[in-house]
């Protein structure tokens, strides 16, 4: 019985987060009352309450279910004893495309934080959360440069810090791009190619060498 209540209680908030996908998706997460949710979830709003916090809440879990396999995979890739560290970040870039393609769940997502998401207020819990999970997702991706570096896949006087913004926006403009006009390119196809240019960016533009400092002049 115990088991069978515990299914339940995860089938109920399951059906509660695809329901926040729709709606929120169609309507703007700013313009959508939990009320509302639960009327396309087919739940009390009580039922919401019951395994969320408030709407941020429910806007966080909805997010982690498809931000988590690609945090899991940069945390991973970060490891100090990756052999592989650019490789494995390559493959995360690669997921992290294919998933906006293929999976309805992720494209959805990724539509909502990048299309229907008005951040207008900076003390919004949603707004300092997505901030935290950027910043970490940036300092991930340093840690993955500088192993790299040490593994002489990438120059030793790559400025780390540079080339993370580089790629990350890189990354986050490819995915934008597309969601906004999903027949201006073909995302999939050419999934490989536009991650190795980026990477290739990485290795050898002179841009994105340290610069060397310029001597104090005293007069």
């Amino acid at each position: 019985m115990a088991r069978s209540t515990k299914e339940e209680a995860l089938e109920t908030r399951n059906r509660i987060l695809d329901a926040a996908e729709n709606v929120f998706h169609a309507q703007g997460v700013v313009q959508t009352s939990l009320a509302e949710v639960a009327q396309a979830a087919n739940v009390t709003r009580g039922a919401i309450y019951w395994h969320f916090k408030n709407k941020s809440d429910l806007f966080d879990a909805m997010c982690e279910r498809v931000r988590l396999p690609m945090e899991s995979m940069v945390e991973a890739g970060a490891e100090d004893v990756e052999p592989d560290p650019l490789g494995k970040l390559r493959d995360t870039c690669l997921f992290v495309l294919h998933e906006a393609v293929r999976n309805p769940h992720s494209r959805k997502v990724f539509d909502i934080i990048f299309h229907k998401c008005e951040f207008v207020d900076e003390s919004d819990p949603i707004v300092i959360r997505q901030r935290e999970c950027h910043l970490q997702g940036m300092e991930n991706i340093e840690r993955i440069l500088r192993n790299a570096i040490a593994r002489e896949q990438l120059p030793a006087d790559l400025d780390v810090r540079l080339a993370g913004v580089t790629l990350h926006a890189a990354v986050d403009g490819l995915l934008n791009n597309w969601l906004f006009a999903p027949d201006s390119f073909n995302l999939d196809g050419n999934a490989e190619r536009l991650i190795d240019a980026c990477f290739d960016t990485l290795r050898y533009a002179p841009s994105l060498r340290k610069q060397p400092r310029t001597p104090v002049t005293r007069a």
